[in-house]
């Protein structure tokens, strides 16, 4: 069973950093797409950013372009998404997912064939 575990989730005041990390835990972490959602409390799930096959092809939501970077390291079988300047608006459960082989949509979470539990991230002052 390939399950994902998201982790680096915690409290930071606006203008900080924080680099959550999604690891696969069995398979072959190259054949999979990855995405980072989030969900903040009453709203719903929304894309946030993902990976391709192809490191060079990725994918952000405007609110987080220039401020966020999803990157892969195949050898160890993780993605991360590295998130710079938080601002209050960033906080919510940030969840990772996988899609294997085959047709994509990096915005749409009914293309994605495995998810993350969750991880927590807090912005406030």
């Amino acid at each position: 069973q390939v399950q994902l575990v998201e982790s680096g989730g915690a409290s930071r005041q606006p203008g900080d950093s924080l680099r959550l990390s999604c690891a696969l835990s069995r398979g072959t972490f190259s054949s999979y797409a990855m995405g980072w959602f989030r969900q903040a409390p009453g709203k719903m799930r929304e894309f946030v950013s993902a990976i391709s096959w192809d490191p060079s092809i990725t994918y952000y939501r405007d609110s987080v372009r220039g401020r966020f970077t999803i990157s892969r390291d195949n050898a160890e079988n993780t993605a991360y998404l590295q998130m710079n300047n938080l601002k209050p608006e960033d906080t919510g459960v940030y969840y990772c997912a996988a899609r294997y082989r085959g047709s994509w949509g990096p915005l749409e979470t009914d293309l994605y064939d495995y998810w993350g539990q969750g991880t927590q991230v807090t912005v406030s002052a």
